[in-house]
């Protein structure tokens, strides 16, 4: 086991799990730099292409640069903010658990940082992602708001279909979701936040689409590269809206419906396409 798999099971071993307070690490050299080479690349990113409200939200949140934060210190700001808070975990939980705690206000964080040799990019959340990505969003109180109700539209629906498309509508908000203003396209999805890589990547080539609820949940994506399609409301509020509204009044048989209209869309998409072949 390397030195850096072995650093990682340590403070694995550390979270205080969902029902404490989380304890403090003591982050050594490697890691606050790992912390401060990403904060340093990511703000001018944002400065350009994340949308203002989250430039806000990073005013008030006064994260630092030069070393990681601890999740009591980010926690005790986020609930004056929002009313958010952090609870510390030792990695990826089911997916039922971490939208349970979206429910509750609480948001299940690692606390450990990527391999510092890909500093950029990682395929699997870690403190930067939660905090700097997440982080920053729960200092909004809409985005705040829709990560409680995220949680609570989860565990309000009973098919394993209708949660899975609650999740994936999630993915393509919470967690890469664009919004459209005069100067282009801007980030405020946390996946993007986070990453440098999604960053210099989604202006460019990402496929954006309008806010679509049915292509949201049955939209398959991939963690492991840049997303490649995203979909983008108008404001905050508009996301907050649409999306929002959504997770509030979602059922099983609405999810049904919608899986429905999608597959017909799809189906009549492709007649046309075909004809246009013929012709």
């Amino acid at each position: 086991m390397s030195k850096f798999e072995n650093r990682k099971k340590e403070i694995i071993a550390m979270a205080a799990g969902p029902f404490s307070l989380p304890g403090n690490i003591k982050y050594v050299s490697s890691e606050n730099e790992v912390w401060e080479a990403v904060s340093t690349a990511l703000a001018p990113l944002w400065d350009k292409v994340v949308v203002s409200d989250v430039l806000e939200a990073r005013a008030r949140l006064k994260l630092p640069i030069d070393h990681v934060p601890q999740l009591a210190a980010v926690t005790s700001r986020l609930n004056k903010l929002s009313g958010f808070k952090f609870r510390s975990v030792g990695g990826l939980v089911e997916r039922d658990i971490f939208f349970k705690g979206l429910s509750d206000g609480l948001f299940l964080s690692t606390q450990y940082l990527r391999h510092p040799s890909s500093p950029f990019y990682t395929d699997e959340p870690d403190i930067i992602h939660e905090v700097i990505g997440h982080g920053t969003l729960l200092a909004i109180p809409e985005l705040a708001d829709l990560h409680r109700l995220a949680g609570v539209a989860l565990l309000s629906v009973e098919t394993e279909e209708a949660k899975q498309f609650i999740a994936n509508v999630w993915w393509f908000s919470g967690e890469f979701g664009v919004i459209l203003t005069e100067d282009g396209p801007k980030a405020f999805g946390a996946g993007l936040l986070s990453s440098v890589g999604e960053l210099e990547h989604f202006t460019k080539k990402a496929e954006i689409n309008p806010l679509d609820i049915p292509a949201m949940g049955l939209t398959s994506y991939r963690i492991d590269e840049f997303q490649k399609i995203l979909f983008a409301g108008y404001s905050v509020h508009h996301i907050h809206d649409v999306v929002g509204g959504f997770f509030k009044n979602v059922t099983d048989k609405q999810v049904q419906e919608m899986t429905k209209e999608f597959s017909s869309r799809k189906t009549t998409r492709a007649v046309m396409d075909l004809e246009d072949i013929v012709d």
